[in-house]
């Protein structure tokens, strides 16, 4: 879980949000409805929460800079199962995003600046798998607290059961995330998975914490 980069001038963003057309997903309806307002512009955006400071989204094309920014760095994706990537595979990583209604863009409202993601995996039983990564350089101002508060009590209105997180014990910043959003540690398994092999071709084999919020509602 971790962090993002580039910071758009503020006069341009003023003109953006003139040209910007948004649209909203309400899911509770069966099929989804799109709600448009704004003037007619060339950008659209398919907003799924807004919050103080964020506007939730899906992945559009412009995205490329701001997501090669943070997957590119090495701290960000040091506890990720892939190594930090070029710009042509950060390229393909995107048209992925774009396609899928999973992986959700948080953008920081007053600078149209896309900081980094959150994850909600549609799993069996009514249940998320939730994961998140963020720009570096947005680390410690409680941005993914933010996100994902949003979007757990979206999901949880929608009538999601359980979401849950998987992440390394070593990776404390994480954890404690998921604590402080009100998970709860379900269960500790030892040298479960591992994403490399060392010089030898060995295993380089990794425990992990399992982290679960149940909805009280449903």
């Amino acid at each position: 879980m971790c962090g993002c980069g580039r910071i758009t001038a503020l006069n341009n963003s003023t003109n953006r949000d003139l040209e910007e057309t948004y649209i909203f997903i309400c899911k509770k309806e069966t099929s989804q409805r799109l709600l448009v307002y704004g003037a007619c512009g060339m950008e659209n955006k398919i907003i799924i929460a807004e919050t103080e400071r964020l506007i939730l989204r899906r992945y559009k094309k412009e995205d490329i800079q701001d997501l090669f920014e943070y997957l590119s760095d090495e701290e960000v994706v040091k506890y990720e199962p892939y190594k930090p990537q070029t710009f042509n595979e950060t390229k393909e990583n995107l048209e992925w995003r774009i396609g899928t209604d999973e992986m959700i863009a948080v953008e920081l409202k007053n600078f149209h600046k896309m900081i980094g993601n959150v994850y909600m995996g549609k799993r069996d039983f009514e249940a998320l798998e939730m994961g998140y990564v963020f720009n570096r350089n947005y680390w410690g101002h409680g941005y993914a607290a933010e996100s994902c508060k949003a979007l757990i009590a979206q999901a949880f209105s929608d009538g999601v059961h359980r979401i849950y997180a998987e992440c390394d014990p070593n990776n404390k910043s994480s954890w404690k995330l998921l604590e402080a959003l009100g998970f709860q540690r379900e269960a500790h398994f030892r040298k479960n998975v591992y994403f490399w092999k060392d010089d030898a071709e060995q295993a380089i084999w990794k425990d992990t914490y399992v982290y679960a919020k149940l909805n009280d509602n449903a």
